[in-house]
C-alpha cells in the first residue's frame, strides 16, 4: 500500500510560487517541478513540464522520455510567448510499479532521498557547487554556504534537447520504505540530519511528516519557495 503527502509554500521571500508538483499513486507518479525565469516564466515552465510528464506517462511513455518531452515542450512555448523571456525548470520524479520496483529521474537540483533506517541522497545535483564538490574543491557543508549555490548546471527549456541529459535511477520500494522528492527551498533549510530525524518518525502520517519539514524550512528562513513530496510503502 502507498500513502503520500505533499505540500508546497511560497515562503517567506517570494511573492509567486514557481514550483509545482503532482501525485497519483493510481498512475504510480510523483513529481516536483522548480521553475525559474522572469515575470511569471517559472511558473508557466514547471507546470509545462508536470502536464507534459503526467500526459506522456499515462501514454506509456518512460519517465526519462517524458521529461525529455517536456523539455522540448517548453522550448517550443517559450518561442511562442510575446515577451519571449527565457523560462526553464528543474525536475524529479518517480514512477512505482504496483510491485514496488520504482524509476527515478531528474534533472536540475530539486532532490529525491530515500528512507530505509537511514536517509540517503539518491540523487545528484546538476549544480555548479556539486561540480566543486565531485572535484574536491568543496565540501557539502561548505557548498551549502557557497554564493553561487543555487546555479544549476541544467534545466528543463533552456538545455537544448540534443544536450540534455536525464539521470536516472532504478530501485525497490519495499515496505517500511519511504522517498521524498522537493525543490531546494527545502534543502536550502533543513539539512540532511533534519530531514533523516523527520522522515524516522514512521508513527506520524507522511502528510504530518511533510507538513513538519515545511514548517522546519519556514523557521529555518524560508528564503525560496518550499515544495515536498513524500511516497511511504507500508
Amino acid at each position: 500500500m502507498i500513502e503520500f503527502g505533499h505540500l508546497s509554500h511560497v515562503g517567506l521571500r517570494r511573492d509567486l510560487n514557481e514550483d509545482t508538483y503532482y501525485g497519483d499513486a493510481e498512475l504510480g507518479l510523483w513529481l516536483v517541478a522548480d521553475g525559474m525565469g522572469g515575470h511569471d516564466s517559472g511558473e508557466v515552465a514547471s507546470a509545462l513540464a508536470r502536464d507534459t510528464v503526467v500526459r506522456e506517462v499515462r501514454a506509456g511513455k518512460s519517465l526519462a522520455e517524458a521529461i525529455r518531452k517536456a523539455n522540448e515542450e517548453i522550448i517550443r512555448q517559450s518561442g511562442l510567448r510575446d515577451d519571449a523571456m527565457p523560462m526553464g525548470t528543474t525536475i524529479v520524479a518517480v514512477k512505482v510499479a504496483p510491485n514496488g520496483r520504482f524509476e527515478l529521474a531528474w534533472v536540475g537540483d530539486s532532490r529525491a532521498y530515500l528512507w530505509n533506517g537511514s536517509l540517503q541522497q539518491v540523487s545528484s545535483d546538476h549544480s555548479y557547487v556539486q561540480e566543486l564538490i565531485d572535484q574536491g574543491q568543496l565540501t557539502p557543508e561548505q557548498a551549502r554556504l557557497h554564493p553561487y549555490r543555487n546555479v544549476v548546471t541544467k534545466a528543463l527549456g533552456v538545455t537544448e534537447p540534443d544536450k540534455l541529459s536525464i539521470e536516472t535511477v532504478a530501485g525497490e520500494l519495499r515496505p517500511g520504505m519511504s522517498l521524498l522528492l522537493c525543490s531546494d527551498g527545502l534543502t536550502e533549510e533543513v539539512d540532511d540530519g533534519m530531514i533523516a530525524k523527520a522522515m524516522a518518525q514512521q508513527d506520524i502520517s507522511a502528510q504530518e511528516c511533510v507538513d513538519h519539514l515545511v514548517a522546519a524550512a519556514l523557521d529555518g528562513g524560508g528564503s525560496d519557495n518550499i515544495t515536498v513530496v513524500l511516497v511511504r510503502r507500508s
